[in-house]
């Protein structure tokens, strides 16, 4: 059998139902959309995605790429994307796995190697042609679900032979710096974690920036040139996904759920998740209760 068909097969039988789907597979997730959907946007952390059926497309500020079953998509620091499902239905789904990065696996891997990093800059959101030793691999991970006696033993081996077809492969360059210490992509990877770890608090540019190991103005220059945003705003969108979050899957009030994230003001809280979602708190939520899976990124 094609594997990208088996692939397909398995994330159907394990993704019964619309949106993402955790797994008992560590940095495993399976997506599934039964109809197109609308531009929106979510965070995308470093990742490997696999579609085995349909297309998306997904832009990150002007950049914008498509991917398919022919492709696949690595993004290489957490990043506010916007996606858009292009071709899906009940019939033939789209359906993708996507598979976080273990930096500590990808390091190990590096320091294994011993090859020095590369320098320049590489793209951090980029999409390739398909690669069968990939999807092989991609397969016998989505497999284990049906062992998970074996999960603990084999995932970790399976997830190992993944990176290093990567680094093996046209973007080994950017794996590379995104785990060597010094390197600007694994410096704002750190500052993210750091903005990440505190979204909810108020963002200090100098505390960031030495959990990065960057002065202040160097960390600014590299955090936009990657992220295509500055630290403030990378903050802002966590907190308005998170928002989402809460009166989505725990049913918080609008009030609530800007307090919880940090917001002081209702009305300032309101005003900036229109601009990002394209409409007012409850309005956003009543639609997204009404598509299921909508909301969902992969």
């Amino acid at each position: 059998m094609d594997k990208i068909t088996d692939l397909a097969q398995m994330i159907s039988r394990f993704a019964r139902v619309s949106g993402m789907s955790g797994t008992a597979v560590p940095r495993l997730t399976l997506f599934r959309a039964d109809h197109p959907s609308a531009p929106l946007p979510a965070v995308y952390e470093a990742s490997l995605c696999i579609i085995a059926q349909g297309s998306k497309r997904v832009s990150l500020a002007g950049q914008s790429v498509v991917y398919d079953a022919s492709s696949y998509l690595l993004v290489s620091v957490d990043l506010h994307l916007v996606g858009h499902v292009l071709e899906a239905s009940p019939a033939a789904p789209y359906l993708c796995c996507k598979i976080d990065f273990d930096s500590a696996a990808l390091a190990d891997l590096l320091m294994t190697e011993g090859r020095a990093p590369p320098g320049g800059n590489l793209p951090v959101l980029a999409v390739y042609p398909g690669d069968p030793h990939l999807i092989d691999a991609a397969c016998r991970l989505v497999r284990l679900l049906d062992c998970p006696e074996s999960i603990g033993a084999l995932a970790p081996l399976i997830e190992r032979e993944i990176l290093y077809r990567l680094l093996t492969g046209p973007h080994g360059a950017t794996l590379r710096q995104m785990a060597s210490v010094g390197s600007h992509l694994n410096q704002i990877s750190r500052a993210i974690a750091t903005i990440r770890g505190g979204f909810d608090t108020q963002l200090r540019i100098d505390e960031i920036a030495a959990a990065s190991g960057m002065s202040s103005s160097s960390l600014h220059a590299h955090f936009k040139a990657i992220t295509r945003m500055t630290p403030l705003e990378y903050q802002k969108q966590l907190r308005l996904q998170e928002a989402r979050r809460l009166m989505l899957t725990d049913g918080a009030s609008a009030g609530a759920a800007g307090f919880a994230v940090g917001y002081d003001s209702p009305s300032q809280f309101s005003r900036e998740y229109r601009r990002l979602f394209g409409a007012p708190p409850r309005r956003d939520i009543d639609r997204l209760q009404a598509t299921p899976g909508s909301a969902a990124a992969c």
